[in-house]
């Protein structure tokens, strides 16, 4: 079974994309810089005096940039491989949604996923689909979002040459990625050759010029005493 059709891995996602700090974090130290990460890779690396219209947001899991791209677009499609996490998004958009977090052995505790209010969930479509294999008549949009998908994907270079026509010209891609190659997801031979960083200017650069460079750390919570604790390469790009 996909581990991303797993009840365990719903619940992670629903806590690291709708958790608040104290829920994520309990403890008084820690990387709190990590926390937010769904909403940060929208507000940290869009340029919104660009006022993007439309949006598309690949790999969305549970929503939670999605809703964050509502407050600044019109119309925004989130797109995601996993029937679980899509089910989750669109609940989210009429009703808060309870899940459970996991806190030790079979300790657990009941939480409840939230769209903040400021986020005009109307606005935001969900759909179950395949970045490697997008439908042909999804269109071009203003500004197209794609947070740590590229590594979990079988061969990347299939949405990479994708990109260009869904991102309209003058507008924006963001992508973030923790460079997380693994043979479970993605077969040797289709790694970068080299750094990331390096293989996304070689791939991306015949129609994209790259406006921002950032790091992103963020923080998944498995369980009260473990944490998943990465650094994200975060990247703007205008289409030219």
């Amino acid at each position: 079974m996909n581990i991303y059709e797993t009840r365990r891995l719903l619940d992670e996602y629903l806590l690291f994309h709708y958790g608040s700090p104290s829920e994520v974090l309990p403890w008084s130290w820690g990387p709190r810089e990590a926390l937010g990460f769904a909403v940060r890779t929208v507000t940290e690396l869009a340029d919104f005096t660009r006022h993007p219209y439309t949006a598309l947001d690949l790999g969305c899991a549970v929503g939670r940039s999605s809703f964050e791209l509502a407050k600044h677009c019109q119309t925004i499609i989130g797109i995601d491989y996993s029937h679980s996490f899509i089910d989750a998004a669109k609940a989210l958009k009429s009703s808060d949604l309870p899940y459970q977090r996991l806190d030790e052995a079979s300790a657990t505790t009941e939480l409840l996923a939230q769209v903040p209010a400021d986020c005009p969930r109307d606005r935001v479509q969900f759909e179950q689909g395949d970045a490697m294999h997008l439908r042909e008549d999804l269109g071009s949009f203003d500004l197209v979002h794609a947070a740590n998908l590229l590594c979990r994907l079988t061969d990347p270079q299939l949405l990479i040459e994708r990109l260009p026509s869904l991102v309209n010209p003058g507008c924006q891609l963001l992508l973030t990625t923790p460079c997380t190659w693994l043979e479970d997801f993605t077969p040797r031979g289709n790694w970068p050759q080299g750094s990331t960083r390096d293989w996304l200017k070689s791939v991306l650069s015949e129609h994209f010029d790259l406006a921002t460079e950032k790091d992103l750390p963020f923080l998944i919570r498995e369980h009260a005493r473990k944490y998943q604790w990465s650094v994200a390469l975060g990247t703007r790009w205008i289409r030219k």
